[in-house]
């Protein structure tokens, strides 16, 4: 039953009305007032509070349900570990207007949600590396060329069913849910994990994760 329920709320997604592009104007930011606002961010040490929170879950119709309220007090390091996180893994993207090869203008509902911009963006990847500065496998995964972007309704996705944040002394824990489905094996698969990341003043580093075993099933694509 997981699994029909798993593929109607991607099938709901992907049905999902598309934003004009002249909506969000505010994604086309200017990239050296981007590098100007990242250094300036750089220059202060964070502090953290004690914290526990969800921070994304699904609604008895599997759509995604965001705390918003948290999000207008988030922390630049908070912001940067959920950024982290959801920049491999969807969050209902969808093509902000038409698609074009650049694929530039992937809309996620995540990183809309943070403020940091379409998937891939300067905005984007720019505000983690500031963050991950001194975590050079961290800056290896936040090339450009290898960011991915896949809309909702793609083949084969990865997507979130629920994500935690806490705040521990100067550490930030993100644990989520997340499944999978290839629509033309007939596969799909779920699995957990932890991201642990530590604040260092004005950086972050990502500890360890740890994931557990995968849980894969087959279902039939009616072919």
């Amino acid at each position: 039953m997981r699994v029909y329920l798993h593929i109607a709320s991607l099938v709901f997604l992907a049905s999902c009305g598309q934003t004009n592009n002249h909506s969000d104007k505010n994604e086309i930011t200017n990239i050296d007032t981007l590098t100007k606002s990242n250094e300036s961010a750089s220059s202060q040490n964070y502090t953290l509070t004690d914290k526990s929170i969800t921070f994304f879950k699904r609604d008895t119709n599997s759509s995604i349900v965001i705390n918003e309220e948290f999000c207008k007090t988030i922390t630049e390091p908070e912001r940067a570990a959920l950024g982290y996180v959801a920049t491999f893994i969807g969050n209902e993207c969808n093509w902000d207007g038409d698609y074009t090869d650049s694929r530039s203008n992937l809309k996620c509902k995540i990183l809309t949600a943070l403020n940091l911009g379409y998937q891939c963006s300067e905005k984007h990847l720019g505000f983690l590396r500031q963050m991950f500065k001194n975590d050079t496998k961290v800056l290896e995964e936040l090339k450009s060329d290898s960011c991915p972007t896949t809309p909702d309704g793609a083949t084969i996705q990865d997507t979130f069913d629920e994500i935690t944040l806490t705040v521990k002394g100067n550490e930030i824990l993100v644990f989520f849910k997340a499944s999978g489905i290839n629509m033309r094996e007939g596969d799909s698969w779920s699995w957990t994990e932890t991201d642990y990341f530590q604040l260092n003043k004005d950086n972050l580093k990502l500890i360890k994760k740890d994931k557990s075993k995968v849980k894969r099933e087959k279902f039939d694509t009616g072919e």
